[in-house]
């Protein structure tokens, strides 16, 4: 197996991918791409990218090519066990399946208002009412996951799952820009920025050495 992925410090999909592998319990090659780059766009031309043209996540696996990672986390699911993936209660399991897909097509204000960059912290910012509102719809369904099926274990539905996955870059999003959040979230995101997995992304983006200017400063108010 191999795995392309983008900068780790910029690229929330590729992290949703990296760490779906890592849940499987596979052994993969990493090849790490510099995003936006001068030779970015000659890069994403090649063979290896043109499944999903030009866009990271992307996963081989012998002559099987898997782009987007919701889909990697179903390839992965499919390989080892879906219950690894998700829960094995019904009513769990699609409200954890319709919140992945959310994450997945919405919350547009948040991802384009607040980048992703897991090496910085800017502290509390101004928020537009479009985020906010993203920001209150992503913690009313954390908190309904969590009252319905978590209960008192780490995670939005006990065991690490897809769903948890999907989240961990927003995570890591409210830690850059300093959103404020009730007590029950903070646990849910101290459990996950102390996952082994999430851990290792982290440290490791502290070590890339590409720099997109456009994502080292905090949004204007």
């Amino acid at each position: 197996m191999k795995l392309i992925i983008g900068n780790r410090a910029y690229s929330s999909w590729s992290m949703r991918g990296w760490l779906a592998l890592k849940h499987a319990g596979f052994d993969f090659e990493e090849l790490v791409v510099p995003l936006f780059d001068e030779v970015w766009e000659q890069r994403r031309e090649g063979d290896e990218f043109a499944p999903s043209l030009g866009k990271v996540p992307i996963l081989w696996d012998g002559d099987t090519v898997i782009w987007d990672s919701l889909a990697i986390i179903e390839y992965c699911a499919d390989k080892v066990g879906r219950d690894r993936f998700w829960p094995e209660d019904e009513a769990a399991r699609g409200m954890a399946r319709s919140m992945a897909a959310e994450m997945h097509s919405g919350f547009s204000a948040l991802r384009r208002e607040l980048p992703f960059n897991v090496r910085r912290n800017f502290g509390s910012i101004d928020l537009s009412p479009e985020v906010e509102a993203d920001i209150d719809r992503i913690l009313n369904l954390w908190a309904q996951a969590r009252a319905r099926f978590g209960g008192t274990c780490e995670y939005l539905f006990c065991n690490w799952s897809a769903v948890d996955i999907m989240f961990a870059p927003v995570v890591t999003r409210f830690v850059t820009y300093g959103v404020r959040v009730p007590p029950f979230a903070a646990a849910y995101m101290e459990a996950v920025l102390h996952r082994a997995d999430v851990v290792e992304w982290i440290e490791l983006a502290q070590e890339e050495p590409w720099v997109i200017e456009e994502y080292e400063s905090a949004p204007a108010a």
